[in-house]
């Protein structure tokens, strides 16, 4: 893989239609630092708007070595301990925009979980669209057993986990895994590290075929209406299918159906 030559603590490059983005520090098990926060920011923030991956279609998320993310760098937290009130609030402000930006990255962000995701690799994984993890994967949040809470990624987690489950981990700091995670809404898939692959290409073949603007445009909606009563959304979801049925895209979907034979977006997607 081809790094892009901007980033030093991710590994970046075009994969056909998708970004693959590696975090690549496995001889700290890829623990974010200030540095590694900043570049995922960067690189979630370009995917489908600017920039060289405007044009991907997905994001492929996973890390190098023999685990996904160990949290927070050590060398990183001993820093913290001398932060002022001031430096923690620019902190915290940095580790939630890099969640934001996965979260609301223009295209669906795929995560492959192998080893150990802790502390704030949890908010990454809760981040992602589609978080397809190995089976043995040991998850944890981790903070409580530090002094500290976890504030930041909560928001984030608890929009995709069942706050029951979140709710035990959060303030134990046990261990769970890949199968409990599933059932918690956590992760989507378990498996081993070749069915995983597998359900990801799957996944990604799946999403090739879909209307690429209609894909962009579920994934927006969703982040916008949330948890929010039908009531409160009436107008919004209403607006969205009137200028999705009308546009260029909307039209050819129809159409393509009508007369049975297949959209122009799907013909352009390598078989196999």
């Amino acid at each position: 893989m081809k790094n892009d030559s901007r980033f030093e603590r991710i590994k970046v490059a075009t994969e056909g239609a998708c970004l693959r983005v590696v975090l690549a520090r496995p001889d700290v098990r890829n623990a974010f630092d200030v540095k590694t926060m900043e570049e995922l920011t960067l690189v979630f923030s370009e995917v489908g708007r600017t920039g060289l991956y405007k044009d991907a279609r997905a994001v492929l998320l996973s890390g190098e070595g023999k685990s996904f993310c160990a949290g927070a760098d050590l060398e990183y937290m001993k820093s913290m301990a001398g932060f002022s009130r001031e430096q923690n609030r620019q902190d915290g402000d940095r580790l939630f925009k890099m969640f934001e930006a996965v979260r609301t990255c223009e295209v669906p962000v795929i995560a492959h979980v192998h080893g150990h995701a802790m502390g704030g690799a949890l908010g990454i994984t809760a981040c992602a669209d589609i978080a397809l993890a190995e089976t043995g994967t040991q998850f944890r949040f981790s903070e409580v057993r530090l002094g500290i809470v976890p504030a930041v990624i909560s928001t984030f987690v608890l929009s995709k986990m069942d706050p029951n489950w979140a709710r035990r981990w959060m303030m134990t700091g046990e261990l769970f895994f890949a199968d409990q995670a599933k059932s918690a809404g956590l992760v989507h898939f378990v498996g081993t590290a070749e069915e995983v692959v597998r359900e990801k290409e799957q996944v990604v073949k799946a999403i090739l075929e879909a209307g690429p603007e209609a894909v962009k445009k579920t994934k927006r909606l969703l982040n916008t209406i949330g948890f929010a009563r039908p009531d409160q959304v009436h107008d919004q979801v209403i607006d969205v299918i009137v200028d999705v049925r009308a546009s260029q895209e909307g039209q050819e979907g129809l159409g393509s159906f009508l007369e049975k034979r297949e959209p122009s977006w799907r013909a352009n997607v390598v078989k196999g």
